[in-house]
């Protein structure tokens, strides 16, 4: 990738809907160059998809909470089932598996504390190789970006 690519991934990670023609005058190239280089950045897999982004409070999914989660047995067969049960929850926004006290960090958002008692009690509860479970909820969002920093490094 060289600078008009990542210049054109910062203008559609910014709007995702920019118009061809925008996006090729933004960048500094023809419409035919900037469409052949998105092309590319599809093919390749750089770009995965186009999204929209909702405001979590007016789609009434007002809680946040990331729990970690410590299996019993660190087994590829319960580790692989975790995950995909976690794969089919809609609640669950983002997991990762990660090292220090936990293996796995969920961000899982709900409507409120009940649908998020329920969301432990009728499926994370249920899950047999689960050990621990530590939640925390977040009281406030102080910073939510979806860009990536595709621009560190260079100047």
């Amino acid at each position: 990738m060289d600078r008009i690519d990542i210049r054109i991934l910062q203008a559609l990670q910014r709007d995702g809907r920019i118009s061809n023609q925008q996006l090729a005058t933004e960048v500094g190239i023809s419409p035919a160059a900037c469409w052949r280089r998105m092309k590319a950045l599809e093919d390749s897999g750089v770009i995965e998809r186009y999204t929209a982004l909702l405001n979590r409070d007016k789609v009434n999914l007002k809680l946040c909470a990331f729990i970690h989660i410590t299996l019993a047995r660190h087994v590829r067969e319960s580790t692989a089932e975790f995950e995909a049960a976690v794969r089919q929850r809609p609640e669950v926004m983002e997991c990762f598996v990660t090292t220090g006290e936990a293996d796995f960090i969920l961000r899982v958002v709900t409507e409120n504390i009940a649908t998020f008692d329920a969301f432990l009690e009728g499926f994370l509860f249920s899950i047999p190789w689960i050990s621990q479970i530590k939640s925390n909820i977040a009281l406030r969002e102080i910073k939510l970006e979806t860009a990536l920093p595709l621009d560190q490094g260079q100047s």
